[in-house]
């Protein structure tokens, strides 16, 4: 295998690893706030924060393919 070849399969494990670690972050939340009877406006700042942090992850990656595809 070469060493492309792995880098590119080791970074498309890394981001199903994180989406997967994110899913398992919602569930928890979730999970805690349904057997502790969150008021939905709680909810709804517990998903907004947990989002953002989801599009933070993604605008990470897509600056990073802007900055590799430019040569920076």
């Amino acid at each position: 295998m070469s060493s492309e070849t792995f880098q590119q399969l080791e970074s498309i494990l890394l981001n199903i690893t994180l989406v997967g670690l994110f899913l398992l972050i919602a569930y928890a939340v979730h999970d805690v706030m349904k057997k502790n009877n969150v008021p939905m406006m709680g909810r709804c700042v517990a998903y907004g924060v947990l989002g953002l942090g989801c599009v933070g992850f993604l605008a990470k990656g897509i600056i990073q393919l802007f900055f590799i595809s430019s040569g920076v």
